[in-house]
């Protein structure tokens, strides 16, 4: 029986014919799940493109020339025990899977598909979606009021009003124009001297305020949203980011030297891999670590792919406006992307290890990498000096004349000791101190440190081995499922050859400057699209594609997609300045139009797509906060360094065991009032008049903040510790910039906060307001207009 069985595989191995054997095996086990009349998790075996694309969970099911990598195999074969097929009937024989063995390592053939017939990617009409094909420079229409146009903008947006019959919206008051910019740019309102003293530049203006050290600052959080930046982990312990602050000071930084974008792309994906990587790169690198972190999970292998794809979904989302992320456990259901693309991704990434002592993370030293080795051979020497130091104590501690009890008591283990032998061995040790210290070689330490300086330190993610490890696919999303192996690569819709992934010698795999490279090359079709858009989103709202992290075939459509085209490239020719992108879309008439214009447009515009009036604007959280310090005169302006703890209500730490640990007491008033990009992010506990003035979700990019209309908004900014304090200082500004008389204190009030005088009806009524009202009621007051949160 038995040499009959292995007869029937030996035959079987030898001559594996389709039609004769192949087909009827899978007519018979298989095509009544997987075939023309029903598809189970979305699988067909009845055509060798539908095997070759994989079923839901985008796997394929055979691999042709390999058998042993084929998920069809492994799941007939039994070597899978949480998943066995056929999943009723008998078991196939050892003979039939030797059939469908041999079949697959000849090359799977199937007459009239074609040896190497594939799923038809190509065909598929998704992969002709516009932002999946590199942006070309499109002729500037023609218009008719050519006197409207002061840069390509403006004659791109005219062009569809007047192909509708439209004009655009008047220009915005000088007054309304000149806080917009401030506010845009720096996120504070114009002081008196600076509104006294713009003489009508307004080209000249917008150049001034870019070269402000407050436009990094306010730019930097925006760029923060994307990239879901926090100061901790969240989850139950929440714990500090060692040094993690520092990236967002590198984001402030760069902004305001105007670093080219596609170097800012590269040094944040691979400043570790570049070539003159040093501090500042390495620290850009902290990007891929800024995410939540479970620092006790319930399962490590499940939690290490969750680490992965927060990374991949947010370097899909925040360069490519892709949502790759949405392909890890099948083919994504409206995108050309497949899972074997997220996992070719995933394996870019796959060599990335947090730094840390168990459940503790641990930053690192930053500095060139010539710098580093440097500084961890100083630290080696010392830890062996220390060492032949803690060996001498020994020696020293159980050979010298000690009294006995002193000795015995240092002898014991530490558990065993009473208090009275506590006690000897604290006071023998302090005895020593002086002679420990020459013994352990001291002196040496401080010379190797004096050779060899600190280093300043870094929070961010390190490859320790190149290459690394081998990524798979894995079935359904689980680490538990690995499939077939997968190499790094990226998404195949977006490009013809796939990158060249080099390996960086034995420090890293250079998979990430490969991935880094290419997403920001000219090549690629949507990091350009994707930047100018967010730009054009954080001055007037809302981009021209309204999803900003989703440019794909499910994302919105572009209002003008002509003119998103046109800026990508002008944005690669002009050497990639996020400066001079931010001065042409300034500059145009588009920007300065007001916001008011023909209502008859709105019913048939109302999301002004068309651009006809400048849309209304809430500020953010963090613009609102700073304008009220500024007002008040009591805005700390110091640039960088370590976050700060605001002033928290004390109803927000009440169901806290530990208020203090928490957040620690405010006793600082002056370091507390530094600008808001300074304020601590800790996910488990946000301020709440932050939170409740829509600041993002920190553990996901954020693609635009919500703007919300809620109760809570209103209690905060009227009866918060926050604006109250805030309109205390603001009266004692008034009385001591402009006098007892109650006209000159309104005027001051209107033109900090507003940058405007008041209008006699506005004087008429804060006047009348005084006779009852105290002046600092009235500077509450003036806190809450519409009009102090909104951009003119």
């Amino acid at each position: 029986m038995r040499a009959a069985a292995g007869f029937a595989l030996l035959l079987s191995a030898a001559a594996a014919d389709f039609e004769k054997d192949v087909r009827p095996l899978l007519a018979k086990r298989c095509f009544g799940c997987h075939g023309p009349a029903m598809q189970m998790s979305k699988l067909r075996l009845d055509r060798r493109a539908d095997m070759l694309r994989g079923g839901e969970s985008g796997v394929p099911a055979i691999e042709p020339g390999k058998s042993g990598a084929s998920l069809m195999i492994r799941y007939v074969s039994g070597s899978d025990a949480k998943l066995v097929m056929p999943p009723a009937g008998p078991r196939l024989t050892a003979a039939e899977i030797a059939v469908l063995k041999e079949w697959i390592d000849d090359g799977a053939v199937w007459p009239g598909a074609g040896a190497t017939a594939t799923a038809p990617a190509a065909a598929d009409p998704r992969f002709a979606h516009w932002a999946f094909h590199a942006p070309r420079l499109p002729n500037v229409p023609a218009v008719k009021d050519k006197a409207w146009v002061r840069n390509p903008i403006d004659a791109f947006v005219l062009a569809k009003l007047e192909a509708t019959g439209w004009r655009p919206a008047a220009r915005a008051a000088d007054e309304d124009l000149l806080r917009r910019m401030y506010l845009d740019v720096t996120g504070l309102p114009p002081t008196i001297a600076e509104q006294d003293g713009f003489r009508g530049d307004w080209d000249g203006l917008v150049n001034a305020l870019l070269a402000k050290p407050e436009y990094g600052e306010r730019w930097a959080r925006h760029w923060l949203d994307v990239v879901r930046y926090g100061d901790t982990n969240g989850y139950e312990r929440d714990a500090i980011k060692p040094q993690g602050w520092k990236f967002r000071d590198y984001v402030i930084q760069s902004l305001n030297a105007d670093k080219p974008f596609n170097r800012f792309v590269i040094e944040q994906l691979a400043g570790d891999e570049v070539p003159d990587a040093n501090a500042e790169t390495l620290i850009a690198t902290g990007y891929g670590r800024l995410g939540p972190w479970d620092d006790e999970p319930a399962d490590a292998a499940e939690d290490r792919f969750d680490q992965l794809d927060d990374i991949l979904n947010t370097t899909s989302q925040a360069f490519l406006g892709m949502t790759l992320a949405c392909a890890r456990c099948h083919n994504h259901k409206f995108e050309p992307l497949t899972t074997r693309d997220y996992y070719g991704m995933i394996a870019i990434f796959n060599g990335l290890e947090r730094t840390r002592n168990g459940r503790t993370e641990l930053d690192r030293p930053v500095g060139t990498w010539a710098e580093i080795d440097r500084f961890n051979e100083r630290e080696e020497k010392i830890a062996a000096l220390r060492a032949e130091m803690r060996e001498k104590h020994l020696r020293f501690a159980t050979h010298s004349a000690l009294p006995p009890e002193a000795r015995a008591a240092f002898l014991q283990a530490p558990k065993d000791r009473d208090d009275a032998a506590r006690k000897l061995v604290k006071d023998f040790q302090k005895a020593l101190d002086a002679e420990l210290a020459e013994l352990a070689g001291e002196r040496d330490v401080a010379i190797l440190k004096q050779d060899v300086p600190d280093l300043p330190r870094g929070y961010f993610m390190e490859e320790r081995s190149a290459p690394p490890k081998p990524a798979h696919i894995l079935i359904r999303g689980k680490a538990s499922s690995p499939g077939p192996e997968v190499p790094p690569l990226v998404p195949a819709v977006l490009t013809k050859e796939q990158p060249a992934f080099v390996a960086a010698g034995a420090r890293s795999s250079g998979r990430r400057l490969g991935l880094a490279k290419w997403v920001a090359s000219r090549e690629n079709p949507l990091t350009a699209r994707v930047i100018v858009n967010r730009a054009w989103q954080w001055h007037f709202g809302d981009g021209i594609v309204r999803t900003a992290n989703d440019f794909g075939v499910m994302g919105d459509k572009p209002s003008h997609r002509e003119l998103i085209d046109w800026l990508a490239v002008w944005f690669m020719d002009n050497g990639w300045s996020l400066k001079k992108l931010n001065a042409l879309i300034m500059n145009s008439n588009t920007y300065r139009m007001a916001k008011t214009g023909n209502v008859a447009y709105t019913a048939q515009d109302p999301e002004n797509r068309l651009l006809w009036r400048m849309p209304y604007r809430r500020l953010e959280a963090e613009a609102i906060l700073d304008s009220a310090l500024a007002v008040s005169g009591r805005l700390n302006r110091k640039l960088y360094g370590e976050f700060v703890y605001p002033k928290m209500q004390k109803e927000a730490l009440e169901g806290s065991s530990d208020p203090d640990k928490i957040w620690p007491p405010f006793d600082d008033e002056n370091k507390a009032s530094r600008r808001a990009i300074y304020y601590i992010v800790k996910r488990s506990l946000l301020v709440p008049l932050m939170e409740v003035l829509d600041l993002c979700d920190t553990a996901r990019p954020s693609a635009k903040r919500q703007t919300t209309s809620v109760a809570p908004q209103a209690l905060q900014l009227f009866n918060g510790d926050f604006v109250n304090r805030q309109a205390r200082y603001f009266a004692a500004r008034l009385r001591d910039e402009a006098g007892a008389k109650p006209s000159a204190q309104i005027e001051l009030a209107y033109r900090l906060a507003l940058a405007r005088r008041p209008k006699p009806a506005e004087t008429d009524a804060m006047l009348s307001f005084l006779q009852s009202g105290s002046l600092e009621e009235m500077c509450r007051v003036i806190l809450n207009l519409n009009e102090f949160a909104y951009a003119n």
